[in-house]
């Protein structure tokens, strides 16, 4: 019923007859305090400088030591060989996926850094890394870069679910979530 339609008398009456015996509620007002806007865009400025924190790490000089033979592996040292296996069988899936076709050296490197930032920045533990066939350039720097990583745990060639001899699992490293009042 719209505000212009009026109640003719018989209902007018009706309803009085049927609300005597009552009063009138009073409205005790609680004023909620505005649920707090959560942030969830992180500046640009900060971005960057994830990337590049995260990037200085690569360096093209160094070679670290690698399985050579068979799949492309890597286990940091204080990591259980376990978890290298896990990769392998693909009980991690990826929640995460980096696609490195295309790029240039240097553009690949900045992207793993800011792969990296991500993964800690958003607690993502598994990530993809394709780097393709090419000419072989991204896919014989890009294990020695993760290698060089910190925060790399391990990676493994992927199963061919997720990309084979073409992509990377790699797991890594996230600080332990803990609930915002404890901290």
């Amino acid at each position: 019923m719209s505000k212009k339609d009026k109640l003719n008398a018989e209902d007018l009456a009706l309803f009085r007859g049927l609300m005597s015996g009552t009063r009138k509620l009073t409205q005790d007002t609680i004023v909620h305090k505005p649920p707090r806007k959560k942030i969830t865009e992180v500046p640009q400025k900060r971005l960057l400088s994830e990337q590049m924190d995260n990037s200085h790490y690569f360096s093209d000089e160094f070679q670290p030591l690698l399985a050579s033979e068979g799949a492309v592996r890597y286990v940091r040292a204080d990591v259980d060989n376990y978890e290298l296996k896990k990769l392998r069988r693909g009980d991690y899936s990826p929640e995460i996926f980096l696609d490195l076709h295309g790029l240039t050296q240097k553009q690949a490197k900045e992207e793993l850094g800011a792969l990296i930032a991500a993964c800690r920045r958003e607690h993502i533990f598994c990530a993809s890394v394709m780097h393709g066939h090419g000419k072989h350039v991204l896919k014989q720097q890009t294990p020695l870069w993760l290698a060089q990583h910190p925060m790399v745990m391990a990676f493994h060639q992927a199963p061919k679910l997720f990309g084979g001899d073409a992509a990377l699992l790699v797991l890594i490293e996230i600080e332990e979530w803990l609930p915002p009042e404890l901290l």
